[in-house]
């Protein structure tokens, strides 16, 4: 049994699929499968159930990879402590990040990341905050930067800065004459939204404190908030931005971003990472990078 074979087990069990866990290993369908297959005559029981679609581990492969998660997870803290008493920052970090952040982060700390710390490999996939956490919790990734106070327990959140919420809205919309927007006048029938899974949405929400009761004349959600600014632009509608957006405002449509009145008109930005996650000194190194570049930019205007 060897920590290859483990891993590629755990890599099948969380993608469902020999051919997508090889990708994600970067290694041959083949290979990958033969490893498992000696692992299974190794231990003499079947770990995965190959005629179900999506691949699913079997009674006794869900025992194995509980098993697996540990000792992976102590044999990656067995290298975090040799690099540390190195005074190297070093390994892969699997980074996930939500779709309201990334456009307007990854850019200003990853140079500065890959510049300070080459040793490490590191791995962004953009994700939705729900399949962010499913990902931790079965560990295809270290960690992320999502809005805080969505994760559950067994996740821990460490704060980075505040992003206040902004009113982005049309010069056809009555609110547009005002510099100040109190969340009481805004008209929910023509508030655009993001689509259902992004927690900004969920925020926006709870910060209105109300849901569509009334009839509007369209109904438009995106996944995307650069697609609601453009249709705000094209129709009397507005919508909520995050500050980090600012930057990326076209200078003359800058008058159309108008403050928030009410309190509590901001998110928590955040590294998650598992409770039991060992690697301290890739978490730090993301934070101080992002802390040290990022930050400043992001809370510039």
């Amino acid at each position: 049994m060897t920590i290859i074979q483990l891993e590629y087990l755990l890599a099948v069990a969380n993608c469902g699929s020999f051919s997508l866990a090889s990708e994600r290993c970067f290694v041959t369908q083949p290979s990958l499968s033969m490893q498992i297959k000696n692992l299974e005559e190794e231990l003499g029981v079947v770990l995965l159930d190959r005629s179900k679609k999506p691949v699913i581990p079997t009674e006794a492969g869900l025992v194995v990879l509980r098993n697996a998660r540990e000792a992976i997870k102590a044999y990656n803290y067995v290298k975090e402590c040799v690099n540390e008493l190195r005074g190297e920052v070093a390994g892969t970090l699997r980074l996930g990040v939500i779709p309201t952040i990334a456009p307007y982060l990854l850019h200003r700390f990853i140079p500065d990341f890959v510049k300070h710390y080459p040793k490490v490999e590191l791995e962004i996939r953009e994700m939705k905050t729900i399949d962010i956490i499913t990902a931790l919790e079965k560990d295809a990734l270290d960690a992320a930067i999502v809005a805080g106070g969505m994760c559950p327990d067994d996740i821990m959140e460490q704060e980075l800065f505040n992003d206040r919420f902004y009113a982005y809205v049309s010069p056809s919309n009555p609110l547009y004459e005002r510099s100040n927007i109190r969340i009481e006048d805004i008209d929910m029938k023509e508030l655009l939204l993001l689509s259902d899974g992004h927690c900004l949405r969920d925020q926006i929400l709870e910060l209105c404190q109300a849901r569509r009761s009334t009839h509007a004349s369209y109904l438009f959600e995106s996944g995307s908030l650069d697609t609601l600014m453009r249709i705000v632009d094209n129709t009397s509608a507005m919508t909520i931005i995050p500050e980090m957006a600012l930057p990326f405002i076209p200078e003359e449509r800058k008058a159309q971003v108008k403050t928030l009145a009410k309190g509590a008109t901001s998110r928590k930005i955040t590294i998650a990472v598992r409770r039991t996650y060992v690697k301290s000194s890739l978490i730090a190194a993301l934070r101080d990078t992002i802390m040290e570049v990022a930050l400043p930019q992001a809370v510039a205007h």
